[in-house]
């Protein structure tokens, strides 16, 4: 699957107030969604010394597809495709990394 028939096929599957002109809700979701990929993974570090099984995985894996979900949203709320945001970042980390800017902060550099 490519990123244009996620998007495609993950739009069908949206059902929020005002679908079409509302970027606020899955940005909210993808907050929540990512802060829980976050705490799957604090308690790897708490309860499994870091290490990650495969049941661990799985139930992350889940999550990320959450976070993939709600990010297709927001590009599809801001008309944009993720094929679109996917090349832009590389072409950004790309010219980053030719001029040794990988590091540091801020997205202007």
């Amino acid at each position: 699957m490519d990123f244009k028939e996620y998007q495609e096929k993950s739009r069908k599957t949206a059902l929020y107030p005002n679908i079409g002109n509302n970027f606020v809700y899955p940005t909210l979701g993808l907050a929540g969604e990512a802060g829980e990929v976050a705490e799957k993974i604090k308690k790897v570090i708490r309860d499994k010394e870091g290490i990650i099984d495969d049941a661990t995985r799985e139930e992350i894996k889940k999550e990320l597809g959450d976070v993939l979900w709600y990010l297709s949203q927001i590009a599809s709320e801001l008309n944009l495709s993720f094929d679109e945001v996917a090349e832009f970042n590389i072409e950004k980390l790309a010219s980053r990394m030719e001029r040794g800017k990988l590091h540091g902060n801020g997205d202007n550099r």
